[in-house]
């Protein structure tokens, strides 16, 4: 039996919500639509046991497939959950540290705590190159600013992570690296033409997808090279170098469409369907506020039922998204089981010090 509509338009959209159980309003969106996923961030987070309670009602509230538990734990100032969990440097020490193997161990690491707790995407690595050492947005959390070495290490971050069962994404495409405004805030400006940013930025993002990398996220800039009107999010000339360039088979997420770079021009809807329609998978919408998220996918109904997002396009979405599910999202162990699991992992001693041998080169 063919699935609704509005089931198949749920799976666009990685959810978020406020406090630290999953809210009944949420949970009466997933019934209406399914989800394709819930994004957890520090206000959702009291400890571990918690988490993977909360991980476990996420995942139910996928109707067709088991949705996404994802969270943006890179390391450094970008890190949803907190000590008990292993508190990890930033990228930063992997590129001074130049090791491919230490990149690997941190990521196996970092993996095996997010799967005790249930998370099973993980919105990392950050691909971009600090080639703009003033970069407000980016900083330490790139992981150099020589592309070969972000790529290296890139891709062993994207290995070691998927290895140990957590969907990696690879951030920030077209890159996000050379700019001078936080896109949390305003529109950045990249003013690279397209052969530099082949021949440079692009880089790291061809070594992950080589390395299989699940998913890749968008960047909220203008590129005016490439497109003088859209952020890359919203760009149909940029978003489609991913697959028909680069020839990645996985997921093209958006960065948040509440961030700034975005949401001055655009409600959260109608840069949904922008981006869709431009070739993304799958849309984020974090501030948690279940009215957008409600609104957001009645306007990707709509799209679709007048052609603005083809079919074409919402099958191709679908398809993606079912491959990269089956791949990271097949038999879970008893909820019991993995609350056993959790307390010998989550920040135990051998993970202590793979984060301690990073520190070193802060």
């Amino acid at each position: 039996m063919p699935v609704p509509l509005r089931r198949r338009v749920g799976q666009l959209l990685i959810g978020s919500f406020t406090g630290t159980t999953v809210p009944v309003e949420l949970t009466a969106l997933a019934r209406e639509f399914d989800l394709g996923g819930v994004t957890l961030f520090a206000r959702n987070v009291e400890g571990p046991e918690q988490v993977l309670d909360l991980a476990i009602t996420i995942e139910a509230l996928g109707l067709e497939a088991p949705a996404w538990v994802s969270v943006d734990q890179e390391g450094g100032r970008v890190a949803r959950l907190r000590a008990p969990f292993t508190v990890w440097p930033p990228m930063a020490t992997l590129g001074r540290a130049d090791a491919p193997a230490l990149a690997e161990r941190f990521a196996t690491a970092l993996a095996a705590e997010l799967r005790a707790v249930g998370v099973s995407f993980d919105f990392a690595p950050v691909l971009d190159i600090l080639t703009n050492p003033s970069n407000p947005a980016i900083g330490d959390r790139a992981l150099s600013a020589d592309a070969a070495r972000t790529a290296d290490l890139g891709a062993a971050i994207v290995t070691a992570l998927q290895a140990a069962g957590v969907a990696a994404c690879g951030k920030h495409f077209p890159g996000h690296g050379d700019t001078a405004v936080d896109s949390h805030h305003g529109l950045p400006l990249v003013e690279h033409p397209p052969d530099r940013l082949r021949a440079v930025e692009f880089v790291p993002f061809r070594a992950a997808i080589a390395a299989g990398v699940s998913a890749i996220m968008t960047a909220h800039v203008l590129v005016p090279s490439l497109d003088e009107d859209r952020p890359a999010t919203l760009s149909p000339a940029i978003v489609p170098l991913i697959k028909r360039e680069l020839g990645h088979p996985g997921l093209v997420v958006s960065d948040d469409l509440e961030m700034g770079a975005v949401a001055a021009r655009w409600t959260p809807a109608e840069a949904a369907v922008g981006a869709v329609a431009a070739g993304c998978d799958a849309v984020l919408v974090c501030s948690g506020n279940t009215d957008a998220q409600a609104a957001t996918l009645e306007a990707l109904v709509k799209a679709v039922e007048t052609g603005v997002i083809t079919h074409a396009r919402l099958d191709d979405a679908m398809a993606r998204s079912a491959r990269e599910k089956a791949r990271f999202l097949g038999p879970r162990p008893p909820a019991r089981q993995r609350v056993r699991d959790w307390k010998g992992v989550v920040g135990c001693e051998a993970h202590q010090r793979v984060a301690a041998e990073m520190a070193a080169f802060a």
